[in-house]
């Protein structure tokens, strides 16, 4: 588990499936500050692939990608950063 990252918001996006997870990420983001963290929790296993990719194309950055120590969940973190 990743514990060096504050965490500014959390998304809870289990039970839902992609695109949802990365949606819900966009509008976070995007209401967010520059400089917060905000974390995707996601059972749905495209979401480790989809967001980092994303995170890549609009240049935030990616502070983790993991899964959750029960594996029914990934954890990723993206740090806002413009």
């Amino acid at each position: 588990m990743s514990d060096l990252a504050q965490v500014d918001k959390t998304v809870d996006a289990r039970g839902s499936y992609c695109p949802g997870p990365l949606m819900e990420l966009i509008k976070t983001v995007k209401a967010a500050s520059v400089g917060q963290v905000i974390e995707v929790l996601s059972s749905d296993q495209g979401s480790a692939k989809d967001i980092p990719e994303w995170v890549k194309k609009v240049g935030h950055e990616l502070i983790y990608n993991e899964k959750a120590q029960d594996g029914d969940y990934w954890r990723i973190a993206v740090k806002k950063v413009k």
